[in-house]
Order: C-alpha cells, then structure tokens, then sequence
C-alpha cells in the first residue's frame, strides 16, 4: 500500500449549536480525483477549510505524506502544496490579470516575469489567459482561470476546487476537465467538491459522503448514477420535480424595448430586451454570468428605473415604481449574490423576513413592526424549505450558502407573488434541496403566477422552463419553447449567433 498524499484521521470542529465534522476520516492518494459530497450544511466547507488552513479542527490529526499536517494559515498549507479555487473569486475589477494572480501569491515575482510565467503556465494548460487585460472585462470563466493559474503558478500537489463549473459554459466545463486531467496526468490531486453529480460521475474515481458532519459512505462515481449519488447524500429517495401541464393565461408581467446603460464601470447595458411571461408559465432566461442578468432582476425588480411603458404588470406600467411598489402590486424577486444583496449578513433570519414581507404579510402597522408576527414568518420560511438552522433567531451569515439560498428563495415564494423573478436560484445547493426548490417555482406558476427563472444552470431551465430566451451581451434572444431544443440550439442562442433581440415572446 502506498502512502496517501493526505490522511484526515478522526477531524471534528464543534461551533455553538452545531457539530460541522463528526470523527470525519478519509485519504486522498497521490494522482487522484476524490469528489467530497454532501447536502447543504454536511461539513464539506468545514473539512477543506481545515485542510487549507482557515480553521482549526478541535480534535483529529491529519497527515501529509505520513508526516503530521496542521497548518495555520493558508500561507502555511500553500507552503506544504494545497492551493485552493473558493467558489466566490476573489478578484479586484480595476486590477489586470497579473496585478490579481500578484495579490495572491506569497512571495510575487516581479510583474513581467510574472505575466510571462502567467502566459507559460494557462496555455500549457489550456486555460489561456492575457496578463495585461482588465479582470473587469473578462467573462466570468476566465475570471475562473485567473483563480486556477494563480493556484498553479504555486505548484500545488493538492487543489481544492469549489463549485468550480457552476458559472461556466458547457463548453468552458470541457475545457476545464481537460486541464483537470492533464493535472491529474502529472500525478496531482484534484479534491473536487460539486452539486453537478453527472460530472462528479465524468471526473472523479472515489468519493466520500458526508451528512450532517459525519462520513456516511464512499463511492466510485463511475460505478454509480447520479441518482444514486444523491440518495446516498440526502439518506432518502430523491423525488423529482413534476408539473401538470397547464394552458399559459393572461400576460402578467410584459417588457417591450427595455434599454439601459450599464450600473458599473464593467457592468453590462441592456438593449431592446421584449418579453411577455403568461399567468401559469415559467419562463427561462440562460446566459453566461456577466451577460446583463444582474442588470435585467435590477430593472424587473425596480433597483433600476425604466422608460415609461417598457416594463408592464398586469397591464400597468411599473418602470417608475422602487420595489416596494413593486412588491405591492405582487412582482417579488430574488437576486442572486445572497449577503449582502438578498440578505443583510449580520441581521437575524427574522429581521431578513422583515426586510421584504413586511407589506405582503402585514409585518408592520402603524410603523410598529410585529415581531412575533416576523418571527412566525421566518420560521415558517425555515420549516417549509427546510432551513437547517438552529433558529429564527441566527444571523444570515451563519447559514451555509445552501441553506441561506433555501430561506431567500423560500421568503419570496411563501409571499405568494402574481409574478417571481429569479436569479439562481438552486446556486450551490445540493440535489434534494435543488430538486425542492424547482418543484415550488413549478406549483407557484401552477396556481397562476408568472416565474421568470434567470439560470446558468442549462440543465434546471430545460426541467422547470416552458419557454427559454438566451441573454447575451445585454440583448435577450427570441424566445423558444423548451419543448424540442437541443443543446446545440442552445449553444447558438447563448453565444448570440441565433434568436433576435427585438423579437416579441
């Protein structure tokens, strides 16, 4: 038996009200691809926090090559060979490429050394990548390659990769598992930590499974489908989102030539954007991140003003009204980055509840907000989306971004809406949760309301959409019925080469 690169012998890290790794003990070999799998709040983050040195374990010993590991910090575990790709980059706009992978880096050399070896490194890679261009500029798959060369440029033996192809084309997913493989080729390990089980299945050779902070299983992915992966992650038959087909109704929600400038210096405009979402339908809207689906949930949503005329609901022009109006007429929505836009970190989940029920569930009266009125809404948010949490009463930014995305969505939805809008909204949790949320945006547009679902997940639109639309550079394709269309249309719509951007719904 040859040694493992990385032994995790009995890890546990206990937080108040919380047990985040249980007695958790597995190896990473050297050359191997191993999946760490889980629901939402199993102890994944906990464990390759550990690992990376940003947390300290209570108890539990690890080991690197049979000698004792417990770095620090991360400069300590970067310094041993564990480099990590965080499912949140963390990149400066107004910064090129090098200037960012410099930030990242311990010991930077100088900038034009630095860009050459950044230009040696992504194309032997396959991740090829301009040193000198704004990280502002770029999409938001090679703002994933400026993270993963700055990793290499370390000569990692282990990389951690979170969530790493939830904003990535399938395309960019390609690339990457070929630069994943080459890596793995060269007697790398790769601890790959994704929601997607069908490319856990493509990439990975062992997984081990957590839930609720203790290993409950391992796999060979290869060996199993994805089905059986999350059962084996959730402890339960995974039910699948179902619809009955309905007869889409009236236009609820109409946008008719929607043009606005961009909201940042490296935002994105919006140009001549027309749809119409009917009562009882679901319509999808894909598209690589950073192609204007934050600036279409802003002008939706009434974060941003519109002309007169060019956003409608219910037949009544809203372009001039902020969200609170909005929301009074029944357009509720949910955005996708979930502190510090969907949620307020520090404030309770109650307080949040507040923040957007209070005039649909009569949560204030005469300026008086009712707090166990709040209270009661929040908590029965938690209990219907199955929030793990200890209480109403815990700050956002102690939840799991899983289980905070479940209250957002779940906060908006229970407000009964005439019309929803969307942005992500199964973003990084796991498949029973996933499959829970979609199976409320189909039963909330059953009973007559009008979902608009903005996704980079491909897979979620063709499960959940009635229609789909591809938004790209600003400017949203003719829509086309799911029904019938095959990726590689999709590919067309989403690189803008099909659909007209002035075509009505």
């Amino acid at each position: 038996m040859t040694t493992p690169l990385l032994s995790i012998n009995g890890l546990t890290k206990t937080y108040p009200g919380v047990i985040a790794n249980d007695d958790v003990t597995f190896d990473i070999a050297e050359g191997e691809v191993h999946a760490l799998l889980g629901e939402n709040g199993a102890g994944k983050s906990t464990l390759v926090k550990a690992i990376y040195g940003l947390v300290r374990p209570d108890t539990g010993t690890m080991t690197w090559r049979g000698a004792a590991y417990s770095p620090g910090a991360p400069a300590q575990a970067r310094a041993t060979g564990v480099a990590m790709v965080f499912q949140h980059f963390s990149l400066f706009d107004a910064m090129d490429v090098a200037e960012n992978v410099a930030l990242g880096m311990d010991n930077p050399p100088p900038i034009r050394e630095l860009a050459a070896r950044i230009t040696d490194v992504s194309q032997n890679y396959g991740l090829p990548l301009d040193p000198s261009r704004m990280v502002g500029d770029l999409s938001a798959g090679e703002r994933q390659r400026v993270e993963i060369i700055r990793c290499l440029l370390q000569d990692p033996q282990l990389l951690i990769m979170d969530e790493p192809t939830s904003v990535l084309t399938p395309q960019e997913v390609d690339i990457l598992f070929h630069t994943l493989r080459k890596l793995k080729s060269e007697g790398k390990s790769i601890l790959y930590i994704s929601h997607k089980l069908e490319e856990i299945r493509a990439l990975c050779e062992n997984a081990t499974v957590l839930r609720l902070g203790k290993v409950v299983g391992r796999a060979d992915p290869r060996d199993e489908s994805a089905r059986s992966l999350a059962e084996l992650m959730v402890g339960q038959t995974l039910h699948q989102p179902s619809r009955e087909q309905v007869t889409p109704g009236a236009p609820l929600l109409e946008v008719q030539n929607l043009s606005l400038p961009p909201q940042s210096a490296f935002g994105t405009a919006l140009k001549n954007i027309t749809m119409t979402v009917r009562e009882g339908e679901v319509f999808g809207i894909g598209g690589v991140a950073g192609n204007g689906q934050d600036e279409l949930l802003a002008a939706l949503s009434g974060e941003a003003r519109s002309a007169p005329g060019a956003v409608s609901v219910m037949g009544d022009s809203i372009g001039h009204m902020g969200p609170t109006a909005r929301r009074a007429l029944g357009l509720l929505s949910a955005p996708e980055e979930r502190l510090g836009h969907a949620a307020a970190p520090d404030m309770s989940l109650s307080e949040n509840a507040l923040l957007t029920g209070a005039w649909r569930e009569k949560l204030v009266n005469r300026g008086f907000v009712n707090w166990r009125k709040t209270r009661g809404f929040a908590e029965r948010v938690i209990e219907a989306f199955d929030v793990r949490t200890p209480g109403a009463h815990v700050a956002a930014r102690a939840l799991s971004g899983g289980n905070l995305q479940k209250f957002v969505v779940g906060r908006e939805i229970m407000q009964r809406p005439r019309v929803l809008v969307v942005n992500q909204p199964t973003w990084g949790v796991d498949a029973s949760a996933a499959a829970a949320i979609r199976q409320a945006l189909l039963d909330l547009a059953h009973n007559g309301a009008a979902v608009v679902v903005i996704s980079q997940d491909l897979d979620e639109l063709m499960e959940v959409a009635d229609q789909f639309a591809a938004l790209n550079a600003g400017a949203l394709s003719a829509p086309r019925p799911v029904k019938g269309l095959t990726m590689d249309q999709i590919g067309l719509m989403l690189g803008g080469a099909e659909g007209d951007s002035n075509a009505a719904a």
